[in-house]
């Protein structure tokens, strides 16, 4: 009988993160010696039979049905991200371990690079591929975080950036937040390619190099990065708020650009300006 490990794991989670408090089910009144709702409960909720709802936990291969994958998101409360990661891994098959050789490098077209270039003095903006790979990023966003073109393409990455740079703690104002939700993207990204080596080593690595990382990869949780706000502590420029947007670019699978607004008229676009204008004087010197 084959497995489906993620799966297995994902439900469980979901399952301890509730309670009988958190759902309209009669407790059972045998004492909980584990946090959670039970598997029978979630059974009840779902509309299916315990064996049949265990054997899906279990992670073994059932041709499942929406229907069910549908009732079980709606007893376990998942979000629109969480069930569509539900749908997407139970609908893959388990496979053999096996070495496959790395996807081809993702480039980013000429256009997308002129956007980037275009927005150079207004604003930080990024190109993110496959596992928050920093594919492309304009003179703003490198002046905010750092020079990712100028490392070793290997750790042009948003995760090993977050967790391996101890410098981020500092600018990060909600750092615990941050890499959190950089977790929770790189885990639906693992949804999508199961199979890809260089996630699985990145995985490995952050796994045993942070002990944060490590913790927050077993919860399971997955995030879908669309927008929202950032705050910073800047060592050059100081304290400053942006909202962020992410747009998927059509005809390149995997990649987003990432762009970062400040509200007009506020002191975090002074600081922007003062960010662009301190780049600008910098590559006049060189010169």
């Amino acid at each position: 009988m084959e497995h489906n490990a993620e799966l297995r794991d994902f439900l469980r989670t979901r399952r301890a993160r509730l309670s009988v408090d958190d759902v309209d089910i009669g407790g059972t009144g045998r004492p909980r010696r584990v946090p959670g709702l039970r598997r029978e409960e979630v059974a009840q909720l779902a509309g299916v039979s315990v064996d049949y709802y265990s054997r899906l936990e279990q992670g073994r291969h059932l041709n499942v049905s929406d229907e069910v994958l549908d009732a079980v998101a709606r007893a376990l409360r998942l979000d629109d991200t969480e069930r569509a990661y539900l749908f997407r891994i139970a609908k893959t098959k388990p496979r053999r371990p096996r070495r496959r050789a790395p996807a081809p490098a993702q480039r980013v077209r000429p256009g997308v690079r002129r956007i980037l270039e275009t927005l150079d003095d207004v604003t930080p903006a990024f190109v993110f591929g496959r596992r928050m790979d920093v594919l492309a990023a304009n003179k703003l966003a490198r002046a905010l975080f750092t020079d990712f073109g100028a490392l070793p393409p290997r750790e042009r990455n948003l995760l090993r950036y977050t967790f391996l740079d101890e410098s981020t703690r500092e600018l990060f104002v909600d750092w615990e937040d941050v890499a959190r939700d950089n977790v929770g993207t790189l885990r639906l990204d693992a949804g999508r390619h199961p199979d890809d080596p260089v996630l699985m080593e990145l995985v490995g690595e952050l796994s045993v190099k942070s002990p944060e990382f490590r913790r927050w990869w077993a919860d399971h949780n997955v995030r879908e990065r669309t927008h929202g706000t950032k705050r910073y502590h800047h060592p050059l420029v100081g304290e400053l708020t942006v909202q962020y947007e992410s747009v998927a670019l059509l005809g390149d699978p995997d990649q987003t650009l990432c762009i970062y607004t400040a509200e007009a008229g506020s002191p975090s676009e002074a600081a922007l300006q003062l960010l662009a204008n301190w780049t600008g004087d910098r590559v006049t010197e060189g010169r």
